[in-house]
């Protein structure tokens, strides 16, 4: 199959790369120049475990490649997948849709042969309606089909969550697009993965449902979490012992400093407008919402009681500023919230993040970047794990003890104990729910 994708963001890129692996040829398209150089001079513009490599096999292989030529890359194609940014619309919280209808009217217009156009980006229900509307004005009705298909990667594990899916979403409304995607999906439809087949508006609302649903979980624990601290409970514990029914699950249940990331904020709020612009209040949307956001408050006053009520002129290591490990993306991360009220109440930040100067050193000012915890510590007041990354999980915390003026830990993510800390030598730890 001949696949074009058009947007080379995060979605886009990786989709664009494991479609390619499949065996199908792959064009990814952008406006931006700069990057579709960058791609064709083999940089990989994000940091995702494995994409390097994947990726410079299919260009080696002829079936990966990348230009700024729409035209080109959509002549031809069995399908045109729609993969750009759906951002919260600033001032009424709806997902912002320019970006999807200014390339469905773009693609229709270079539509020749029968081509199916597949949106992968998250939008809400009736989308995909306006965008057969849209190619409608421009295309005959023989010549395409319209689907929704969207994506459930994990960044940072995505390209497992492309090969091995816990399923594959495909709204459709006629025959012959649900055939072209069960050609696309067939590698996957021949290992027994689920394909969900339903109608457009249905696959719409999975994605929100589902992105809903795990913020949840999340915002839960963080809530029992808070109760653990005054009943004197474990919410490790308590995380495991109610995870390990199965009607419940055990992901998405890491008590922490709340959720942020390229979805579940955006897609939170995008969903509870939803619901108010059709008289059905997603209630518990949004009450996760609001939860969500005094948790991010609650770490900061954690902090603040280790500092003894203060921050001014204190100097303070945070570990991680990604919203999540093994990945670059600052977007809403809880350390954008989190930060900037260390710096403005007048402490000394230091930051160590594997992959998160790239973007932190903009959207972070004020703050000095070290490249590990071992320098950083050197003097240091309190030290606060804020993203979970490996290198973070295995410290010699007798070493950052010894180096550190006042040797306090903030566990954010509970990735050690109160024991082993005080035993290697800090006076003071905190963590979540413990």
């Amino acid at each position: 199959m001949r696949i074009a994708m058009i947007g080379t963001g995060y979605v886009g890129l990786v989709s664009g790369v494991c479609f390619s692996d499949f065996g199908h040829e792959v064009v990814c398209v952008d406006k931006d120049a700069a990057k579709i150089d960058s791609l064709n001079a083999s940089h990989v513009p994000i940091y995702e475990p494995g994409l390097d490599d994947l990726m410079a096999r299919n260009v080696a292989a002829g079936r990966l490649s990348f230009t700024t030529d729409l035209e080109s890359a959509v002549a031809g194609a069995d399908a045109v997948f729609i993969a750009v940014g759906t951002p919260t619309r600033r001032g009424d919280g709806h997902a912002d849709l320019s970006y999807v209808f200014a390339a469905a009217e773009e693609i229709a217009s270079f539509i020749s042969d029968y081509t199916v156009v597949v949106t992968k980006s998250t939008v809400p229900v009736g989308t995909n309606r306006k965008v057969h509307e849209i190619i409608g004005r421009i295309c005959h009705a023989d010549l395409y089909g319209v689907a929704s298909n969207p994506e459930f990667l994990r960044e940072g594990a995505a390209i497992d969550d492309f090969m091995r899916p816990d399923r594959i979403v495909v709204g459709v409304d006629d025959d012959r697009a649900a055939e072209v995607m069960q050609a696309i999906y067939r590698p996957l439809y021949l290992r027994d993965f689920p394909i969900v087949t339903t109608d457009l508006e249905s696959a719409e609302m999975i994605k929100y449902a589902a992105n809903a649903f795990l913020a949840t979980k999340i915002t839960f624990i963080n809530e029992i979490a808070a109760l653990c601290e005054k009943v004197s409970a474990d919410v490790k514990s308590v995380a495991r012992g109610i995870g390990l029914d199965n009607r419940i699950g055990g992901k998405f249940l890491h008590a922490g400093p709340g959720y942020g990331g390229s979805c579940f904020p955006k897609d939170t709020r995008a969903l509870a407008r939803i619901g108010q612009d059709h008289a059905v209040p997603q209630r518990i949307v949004e009450a996760v919402i609001d939860v969500n956001e005094g948790i991010k408050r609650r770490m900061l006053d954690k902090v603040q009681d280790l500092c003894d009520g203060s921050f001014n002129d204190k100097t303070i290591v945070v570990l991680g500023v990604t919203f999540k490990p093994n990945t670059d993306d600052m977007r809403e991360a809880p350390s954008l919230t989190f930060v900037p009220a260390l710096v403005g109440a007048g402490a000394r930040v230091r930051v160590v993040d594997p992959q998160g100067r790239k973007e932190g050193e903009a959207l972070l000012p004020g703050v000095d970047w070290h490249d590990n915890a071992y320098t950083a510590s050197e003097g240091a007041d309190a030290l606060v794990i804020l993203t979970e990354w490996n290198e973070f999980r295995a410290l010699d915390l007798a070493t950052i003890a010894q180096a550190m003026a006042h040797p306090h830990m903030a566990d954010l993510r509970n990735v050690y104990s109160c024991g082993d800390t005080m035993a290697a030598g800090f006076k003071r730890y905190v963590a979540v729910g413990r």
